[in-house]
């Protein structure tokens, strides 16, 4: 695989025993590898390297991570991992929703997150022509989702979803009035191994709520509690 063809992983670290650890893994599994040390360069990086995704510690030096994460977010769709010695729900649930597609506690191992890089790169993979038609054209409401387009518009307008919230929207938007449980949604959407992360999709499917449903418009995802969701089989 030609270098510049090859995927590419931003490391956002201050730690530089975890960035040569991280670097020299990554390298070797054909991964092209830039590195900023205090996160004060992650905008430029973000345009000149291209990265796949975002490896984003959040405790760095003169720069706060979850600023730095929104500010991420804000600029680019690309896929952003936290790692972080936080470990508590609320650090997880806050990095979410700013824009975290994925959130790994350290220590971690050298595995674990080659999935969750794996993972998150799969969720933003252009998908492969089908073999069967697309579903067709979904609409609650003034809400409208193109499943051929891969186009959200809400009132006529579209609407900015990243690969997540649009990986997650699909699965529920194709299954029209079935219960979807918090497990299977993870699995489908983040993959295996998530099953238990029911942050994700209670913060996902918050996002997805602010951002499709009005005040005066339709409910397009029913909580079903302590099992899953439901889409809105209304769509008129």
């Amino acid at each position: 695989m030609d270098v510049a063809e090859a995927p590419g992983v931003l490391i956002v670290e201050d730690d530089r025993t975890i960035v040569d650890l991280l670097r020299s893994n990554l390298t070797a599994r054909g991964y092209r590898v830039v590195v900023s040390p205090d996160g004060a360069d992650v905008l430029r990086l973000l345009d000149e390297a291209a990265p796949d995704v975002v490896l984003l510690d959040l405790m760095l030096p003169g720069r706060d991570g979850f600023d730095l994460c929104w500010a991420v977010r804000d600029r680019s769709d690309v896929g952003i991992i936290v790692l972080s010695a936080r470990r508590g729900e609320t650090d997880k649930v806050r990095a979410l929703n700013l824009g975290a597609d994925d959130y790994l506690t350290k220590p971690f191992g050298i595995e674990e997150l080659l999935a969750r890089i794996h993972a998150t790169m799969r969720r933003a993979r252009t998908p492969s022509p089908p073999r069967q038609p697309a579903p067709p054209d979904v609409r609650v409401g003034d809400v409208r989702i193109d499943f051929d387009a891969q186009l959200v518009t809400k009132a006529g307008k579209r609407v900015h979803l990243t690969r997540t919230e649009y990986a997650l929207l699909r699965e529920l938007a194709t299954n029209p009035g079935r219960l979807l449980s918090h497990a299977e949604l993870l699995q489908r959407v983040w993959g295996p191994g998530y099953e238990t992360q029911t942050e994700y999709t209670r913060v996902y499917v918050g996002r997805l709520r602010a951002k499709l449903e009005g005040d005066d418009g339709p409910e397009l995802i029913v909580t079903e509690p302590r099992a899953g969701y439901r889409f809105t089989t209304d769509h008129r």
